[in-house]
């Protein structure tokens, strides 16, 4: 499935990023969603919660942009942003 490929991606580029931050937990994560991605806020939402769980990413707050450009590029795409951690 697309969508699940796009959230284990998701979900290792998040934690190689706390790793390297040495965090406790991840507080935040910022993130685009593409208009081709196959994923609204809310499925979003469910999809992370579901992914997350039992990791330092579990219960972090999600900051999402979703874009309509169909023609981007990215428009399949989840692309990180940023995250803010904990330590």
């Amino acid at each position: 499935m697309h969508e699940a490929g796009l959230m284990r991606d998701l979900m290792g580029q998040v934690l190689d990023l706390a790793r390297k931050e040495n965090a406790k937990s991840v507080a935040s994560v910022s993130l685009w969603l593409g208009a081709l991605s196959h994923m609204s806020t809310d499925h979003f939402q469910d999809h992370y919660a579901e992914v997350s769980a039992g990791t330092l990413a579990e219960g972090a707050k999600l900051n999402i942009e979703v874009s309509s450009d169909v023609s981007d590029p990215n428009a399949q795409s989840i692309i990180l942003r940023s995250i803010e951690v904990s330590d």
